[in-house]
């Protein structure tokens, strides 16, 4: 049985991001963000329907302050008592698992998709999207603190009690209990 774009994507094959399936998974995400971006700060059970209904696992206590983008919203699952801050933007074509009790700082993206760094590679003729696309999912564990402005690039794992420093750009794995940053984000010391 031939795989559909939404499983090729989830596999980290080339697929077509103009797919008709995904894009109702686009549309449906847009509105639900409008909602919740849109909601009074007071309104803590609509914030929480709205996020429900958008996010693939929401535990408890989970913050996010508005506003939030992403691709498709239901990749994304974040542990319990975990904030993340104003303007922060996950582009989750492939999952983004966030533990517990993590602090994301304002201005925080996280990237699954990416793109052939060769353009002949990358541009395409031969399907509807005029580029090629694949993706890795993206892990940070519990406990983690990333600071402002930081990039989180496809298939990176972040252990748990790490520090990430803000204007880091995370392009590998950062083991556990270690201090981070930099652009490429680099291990300091242990903590």
């Amino acid at each position: 049985m031939q795989k559909t774009e939404k499983e090729k994507m989830l596999a980290g094959e080339l697929y077509d991001t103009r797919d008709p399936e995904l894009i109702q998974m686009y549309h449906k995400a847009r509105k639900l963000m409008t909602v919740f971006n849109s909601l009074d700060s007071t309104d803590t059970v609509g914030k929480k329907e709205a996020l429900t209904s958008l996010l693939g696992d929401v535990g408890d206590g989970v913050w996010i302050e508005p506003p939030f983008l992403c691709d498709y919203g239901v990749h994304i699952s974040i542990g319990k008592n975990t904030l993340i801050n104003t303007n922060c933007m996950f582009i989750d074509d492939n999952t983004i698992t966030i533990g517990k009790n993590g602090l994301i700082a304002p201005f925080v993206q996280i990237y699954t998709a990416k793109h052939p760094l060769k353009a002949s590679d990358r541009v395409s003729d031969s399907g509807i999207a005029p580029y090629t696309t694949s993706t890795s999912p993206v892990v940070i564990g519990d406990n983690v603190w990333i600071g402002g402005n930081s990039i989180i690039l496809p298939g990176v794992t972040i252990g748990d009690n790490v520090t990430i420093g803000a204007g880091s750009v995370v392009t590998k794995d950062i083991p556990d209990n270690t201090l981070a940053f930099g652009n490429p984000c680099t291990v300091i010391k242990n903590i």
